[in-house]
């Protein structure tokens, strides 16, 4: 029987381009879960937020691939969702100072959201760059018939640097529209571009149709500095009971060392990116996987699968 591909979707370019600076000894790296349920005061970041907005990592890149061997709405999904992540609908990030969400008066609720052709330019940017790599396919999210100025202009700045790109196809959907198209033919997508909360949102989607929020990785990006980083939040209705599927984090691990990779074209992080993946993928398809994936295994038990696989050879042969 054939072994199982690993997950491809988050390939990052090998060789950076000129405007993305190589790394540097001071450059750093993290490896977090996302505290979106913990406690906090009105307007204040979660610890995640406040480092992508210090830090200005401007690029959230969010594959979402099916697993051979595990339960899936879509058992041949392949994509990956590149999500501006410094402004947009999230008002605790896309100011300077402050939020852009306040109350003037104790029965009113205002909340800004921001645009800038900057911002919109290098996170497409990102999102072509990523499809060269892949199936050259870029699918732009919006919801320009309605927010006509912002959204407009995130449309209007994605297809202009598209032209940059002519090898790789550009369509563009509304965002309640490609909802819809994702549950129906989350195969036929490769890489989507949108703003700040819409790609939250897809992304959580494109991940339970693809097997579950569990598998879902993700790293935050700027131009010399990278977060990995679950997709999904914190969990704690389920903490402490050794249920949690860890998937996620493992692969968003090895993001991390391909990011590594591509910065600094060493082909030593590039090949232990892709043994994690083998070992995670290898693991799945021999018919371990925790709940979340229609299996039994707990978080311990799937982690040492993982481990076996890997010390079996995965990705190594």
């Amino acid at each position: 029987m054939p072994r199982p591909s690993p997950p491809t979707a988050h390939r990052f370019p090998t060789r950076p381009r000129a405007r993305w600076p190589t790394w540097t000894a001071g450059t750093w790296a993290r490896t977090t879960p996302c505290p979106t349920s913990e406690p906090h005061a009105s307007g204040a970041q979660t610890s995640s937020g406040t480092l992508r907005k210090h830090f200005q990592l401007f690029a959230n890149i969010r594959p979402a691939k099916s697993f051979p061997g595990a339960e899936a709405v879509c058992d041949s999904a392949d994509l990956v969702i590149v999500r501006e992540n410094t402004e947009g609908f999230y008002a605790d990030r896309n100011t300077f100072a402050g939020t852009g969400e306040f109350m003037p008066t104790e029965n009113t609720a205002i909340m800004m959201g921001i645009i800038t052709r900057e911002a919109t330019e290098r996170v497409a940017r990102v999102a072509f760059d990523l499809a060269r790599s892949r199936r050259k396919k870029v699918t732009i999210v919006h919801k320009a018939n309605v927010l006509k100025l912002t959204t407009g202009l995130f449309r209007t700045v994605c297809r202009e640097v598209a032209q940059d790109y002519p090898d790789v196809t550009v369509d563009d959907f509304h965002i309640d529209a490609m909802t819809v198209h994702l549950v129906r033919r989350a195969q036929d997508f490769d890489v989507i571009v949108t703003e700040n909360m819409f790609g939250d949102i897809l992304s959580d989607l494109a991940g339970e149709i693809s097997g579950s929020l569990g598998t879902a990785p993700s790293i935050n990006a700027s131009a010399d500095r990278a977060m990995a980083q679950a997709s999904h939040g914190s969990a704690p209705d389920i903490a402490g009971r050794n249920a949690a599927n860890p998937v996620a984090m493992i692969l968003s691990g090895a993001m991390l060392f391909e990011r590594l990779a591509a910065r600094h074209e060493d082909p030593a992080a590039a090949k232990l990116a892709k043994i994690i993946e083998a070992g995670v993928a290898e693991a799945i398809a021999s018919g371990t996987s925790t709940r979340d994936l229609g299996g039994s295994a707990s978080t311990t038990e799937f982690t040492a699968a993982v481990v076996k696989a890997i010390e079996a050879g995965a990705g190594q042969r």
